[in-house]
């Protein structure tokens, strides 16, 4: 382990003892291989002056929800010590007896809840406390005699604690097991088969004492040749319309749509090639924390990806069947992240973010297990342990605060056209209401130019039916298929009249403006059948039903896209795939109206600037923002039953209308 302690960082904090709990705490939280999203919690002892003039120890523990690495001040629940001794004495403590109990105890009741171990924190008599699930350490305890080798590690300076469930239950363990106890020779604590806990009167000697116990498990792991060789790099093959399949399969087991992707890095092919795969995997999760994120086991691929589904949500309702208790509902049986011997891993989520979190315990999982099996053998906590974890109600009360969702979470979209104007405002509303987007157009910026993480930026002509493939491939290999397309890239030719047309501008316009729609849509047509709800948004224009003279080239190729829109509202039908066109007009806020051009066209009418940008039945201003949000609503739930459907976004023009 690294010693990431900088004296000249700590050294204007150390006055400031919450300060000071806040800059070594993310030091922990900082390292993937001591805490992991959320995971670990912290604390430090104060003393402190009520209202009253008396002085009182405050404990300032984690607050729940916040992650160590980003923790500040506000994330710490201030609970007063002498309520959370007195509940360490309690014979009984319901979990929620416990929480309302701790929040009781808090002197300020807008701080976030206090950590479900605040109780054992308050045990431990040193002034700061640090509690991590270390891998190396976890990878040691989680072996046949991992009990024996923590203590062979560590010596009688450590507190070797058998896991129970976290919360009153563990803090109660270890209040009997801590009489007599003498604090100050101990060095820190393991808890079998959970983590690690150090603990002093200096933030900086309690940091440091984490660091040179995980490093001694780190260590042994070596000293025993428990370290995982460097796999060997290995082609492996992306099959773009199986990957979508499953994650439609997937989705309908979870009951709502979600992110697939395959991660096919030389650690996680390895991994799916273990002889004894289906016997390690079939265990466990790496600490019962991540149950709530990987369920208990990952989906093991066989031979046909739809039918192993079929038997892993079946296994799983016997799962439920043999533990649950009366009262417990059966959450959704659909996997996290799925093992396909030599295709690496798939993982699911609902939004970029837990799609991220599901890598990143994987990734450290497997390292984890493989350590384990060559210390002596991989063993996870029994399955009953790991269910009460699963369906503990205090996890269960964390789903609860999340199960309102945004309109488009877990739906995939695809939006050309998407550095400017109206594709912009397309692809940034998308991802505001959930959805995970990749944004394609033709000018390289657009691949550094969303700063959101649930947009891809992809660079692409989309007349180059080899880019335009390439495109359509990353975005499926990126979010794992594809549910709304909004066919929108386009370009607005010079004026040119019949008489003088350039046979280039024509051309072009054909190509860009049509025959580059025919191409997208054929070849997301696939990926769109194995869709949620899938759909189809054409952008046309006002040029459509009312033309204007000098703009044949453009018209035109509207028109034909328009057509196109409604044959393929006729073909796709069969398939549940909604086609509607969007027909924007005078959509100022875009590349094509520059300053020069406003005033011209105004002055064309007799108008000034102002009148011209509201000349409409309704005297309103049309922006891109305005068409994003009408695309929206289209590719949404409210026009689910409609299809073929032209839909004016000009606030009346007197020739449409």
């Amino acid at each position: 382990m690294k010693n990431l302690w900088n004296e000249q960082e700590a050294a204007g904090l150390k006055k400031d003892p919450l300060q000071l709990r806040v800059y070594t705490s993310r030091l922990l939280g900082q390292d993937a291989d001591l805490v992991l999203h959320g995971g670990g919690n912290t604390s430090v002892k104060v003393k402190e002056t009520n209202l009253y003039g008396e002085s009182e120890e405050i404990l300032y523990v984690k607050g729940s929800g916040w992650d160590l690495a980003t923790i500040e001040a506000a994330g710490f629940a201030p609970v007063r010590m002498t309520e959370l001794l007195k509940m360490a004495k309690l014979p009984e403590l319901s979990d929620s007896q416990m929480v309302s109990l701790q929040r009781a105890a808090m002197t300020d009741p807008s701080a976030p809840n206090p950590s479900v171990e605040a109780i054992l924190h308050a045990i431990i008599p040193s002034r700061f406390v640090d509690h991590t699930h270390a891998d190396a350490v976890v990878a040691v305890s989680n072996t046949p005699d991992g009990e024996k080798r923590i203590r062979e590690i560590y010596g009688e300076n450590i507190l070797v604690v058998p896991y129970v469930m976290p919360g009153f239950i563990l803090a109660r363990k270890v209040y009997e097991m801590a009489q007599g106890l003498d604090w100050a020779k101990m060095e820190g604590m393991v808890l079998l088969h959970h983590g690690i806990f150090t603990f002093d009167d200096d933030a900086k000697a309690s940091y440091e004492k984490m660091i040179r116990l995980v490093s001694k498990a780190e260590d042994y792991l070596k000293t025993n040749n428990a370290v995982v060789p460097a796999p060997v790099k290995v082609e492996v093959k992306e099959n773009f319309l199986e990957l979508a399949k499953l994650r439609r399969a997937v989705s309908q087991k979870r009951q709502a749509p979600v992110l697939a992707r395959q991660i096919a890095r030389p650690v996680h092919v390895q991994y799916s090639n273990l002889p004894q795969l289906e016997k390690v995997a079939g265990q466990g999760p790496l600490t019962p924390d991540h149950i709530i994120r990987t369920k208990r086991v990952p989906l093991i691929i066989k031979n046909d990806p739809l039918k192993d589904l079929e038997t892993y949500t079946a296994e799983y309702k016997k799962y439920f069947d043999r533990h649950h208790q009366l009262g417990q509902v059966c959450l959704d049986p659909a996997p996290r992240w799925a093992v396909w011997p030599g295709h690496g891993s798939f993982i699911f989520g609902s939004h970029v973010k837990e799609l991220k979190i599901i890598a990143d315990i994987t990734d450290h999982t497997i390292r984890a297990i493989e350590q384990a099996e060559l210390l002596g053998g991989w063993k996870a906590l029994p399955e009953k342990d790991l269910f009460d974890m699963e369906y503990w109600v205090l996890e269960q009360a964390k789903l609860k605060k999340v199960q309102s969702s945004p309109l488009f979470q877990g739906k995939i979209v695809l939006v050309t056209g998407a550095a400017s104007g109206i594709g912009k405002a397309c692809a940034e509303e998308f991802a505001r209401q959930g959805a995970a987007v990749a944004a394609v157009d033709i000018n390289p910026e657009v691949t550094a130019l969303f700063k959101n993480d649930a947009i891809l930026g992809l660079a692409a002509d989309l007349s180059d039916p080899i880019q335009l493939k390439a495109a359509v491939h990353q975005a499926i290999r990126q979010f794992g298929g594809l549910d709304i397309l909004v066919t929108n890239a386009g370009t607005f030719p010079a004026s040119e009249t019949i008489a003088e047309m350039n046979p280039d501008t024509w051309q072009r316009s054909l190509q860009i403006n049509l025959t580059s729609h025919q191409n997208l849509i054929k070849e997301c047509l696939p990926f769109l059948k194995e869709g949620i709800d899938p759909a189809v948004v054409v952008m046309g224009s006002k040029n459509v039903p009312a033309p204007g003279p000098g703009v044949s080239a453009y018209s035109v190729a509207k028109a034909g896209l328009t057509q196109l829109a409604r044959v393929a509202a006729l073909e796709l039908a069969e398939f549940g795939i909604r086609v509607n066109i969007v027909h924007p007009n005078q959509v100022f806020d875009t590349a094509i109206w520059t300053q020069d051009v406003l005033e011209k066209r105004a002055k064309h009418y007799g108008l000034s600037v102002a009148e011209y940008k509201k000349s409409n039945l309704l005297r309103t201003e049309i922006t891109a923002n305005d068409v994003a949000r009408l695309v929206c609503t289209v590719a949404g739930p409210v026009f689910g039953k409609t299809t073929g459907a032209q839909i004016p976004i000009d606030g009346g023009n007197e020739r449409v209308v």
